[in-house]
C-alpha cells in the first residue's frame, strides 16, 4: 500500500473524469486515518470548486447546525472526514448540479475506506452516497431517513442540507425532532475526550 502522502498526491493529481469535466479537474475532500466520523456526500457544487473547502456554501452552514460543531471541528480533519462520491464538481444539468462522475467511487473509494483507524459513525448525504454505504439502491430518499435507526449508531442516512430540501424538511418535522439530537448527542460522545484515555 503507497504511503498516505502518496496516496493523497495520487488522488489529488487524478484526472480520470477530465473530459467530462466542464469546468475542469479539482478534488475536495478532506481526510486523515484518525478521523473518527466521516461525512459521505454526492460532489462538490460550484462554489465549493471556486474555493477548494467542501461544504464552504450554504449547505455546509446547515450541515454544521445539525451536527451541532463549529467550523474550527469540522475543519479538523483529524475528527471530520469530509469525502464525496465524486470527488470533482460535475456541472449543471436541467435540474440543478448533475450527478457525481461515475468513475470516482471507484477508482478511489474503496482506498479511502481501508485506511480509516478509528472510524466510529459515516454521515450519509444522498442518493449516491447512501447507495454505495447502504445498498439502498432507488430507495426514496425519505424512507431509507425514516429507517434510520436500522444503521445505527455507526452510519446515518441524512437528505441533503441543501436549501432545495427545505420544503422537505417542512413536511417531515420528525426529522428535527427525533434524528438531529440523536445525531448530535453521538457527535458530542465521539468527539469529547476520554479521561481514563489520556493517563
Amino acid at each position: 500500500m503507497p504511503t498516505l502522502d502518496a496516496f493523497l498526491a495520487d488522488v489529488r493529481a487524478c484526472t480520470r473524469c477530465a473530459a467530462h469535466l466542464p469546468h475542469g479537474v479539482r478534488p475536495v475532500f478532506q481526510f486523515h486515518p484518525h478521523a473518527p466520523i466521516l461525512i459521505a456526500g454526492q460532489a462538490p457544487g460550484a462554489r465549493v470548486h471556486a474555493s477548494g473547502v467542501p461544504f464552504d456554501d450554504p449547505s455546509g452552514d446547515r450541515l454544521r447546525t445539525w451536527l451541532g460543531v463549529d467550523r474550527d471541528t469540522f475543519y479538523d480533519a483529524t475528527k471530520i472526514a469530509i469525502l464525496p462520491m465524486g470527488l470533482c464538481y460535475p456541472g449543471t444539468g436541467k435540474n440543478g448540479d448533475l450527478p457525481p462522475r461515475p468513475e470516482c467511487a471507484p477508482t478511489w473509494r474503496d482506498a479511502f475506506m481501508q485506511r480509516f483507524e478509528r472510524l466510529s459513525l459515516v454521515i450519509v448525504l444522498g442518493q449516491y452516497a447512501m447507495d454505495y454505504h447502504l445498498g439502498t439502491g432507488k430507495t426514496p430518499l425519505t424512507q431509507v431517513v425514516e429507517r434510520w435507526r436500522e444503521h445505527w449508531p455507526a452510519t446515518l442516512p441524512l437528505p441533503h442540507p441543501s436549501p432545495r430540501n427545505n420544503r422537505w424538511l417542512v413536511r417531515n418535522p420528525w426529522f428535527e425532532k427525533d434524528v438531529l439530537p440523536a445525531l448530535q448527542a453521538r457527535i458530542r460522545a465521539i468527539l469529547t475526550p476520554n479521561p481514563k484515555e489520556s493517563r
